[in-house]
């Protein structure tokens, strides 16, 4: 297994309608092969910050396999218009 941990910063205008559209892209990211489980976490220092962790099979099963999918270009178009700046990504294992 392979956790994805994704630092989003939302535009602060666009917070609100952010939390709004998370459940309905979350669709698509559930629908994923790989898929395990995922959470959203909001930043109690910064509420402009958010941690996405989604849990991967495999590191390929969201790298090539989401990424490259057509579901992707709908997951952009569902939320990354609300970030402040490009999401940074990285891959994590249990030890």
């Amino acid at each position: 297994m392979v956790l994805e941990v994704a630092n989003l910063n939302i535009r602060a205008e666009s917070r609100e309608l952010f939390e709004i559209a998370f459940p309905k892209a979350a669709r698509i990211l559930e629908a994923a092969q790989g898929y395990i489980s995922h959470q959203l976490q909001r930043s109690v220092d910064n509420p402009n910050r958010y941690l996405l962790l989604v849990q991967w099979q495999t590191k390929e099963h969201h790298v090539v396999g989401f990424r490259g999918s057509p579901q992707y270009q709908d997951w952009r178009k569902a939320l990354h218009h609300f970030l402040s700046v490009a999401p940074t990504v990285e891959h994590f294992q249990l030890i």
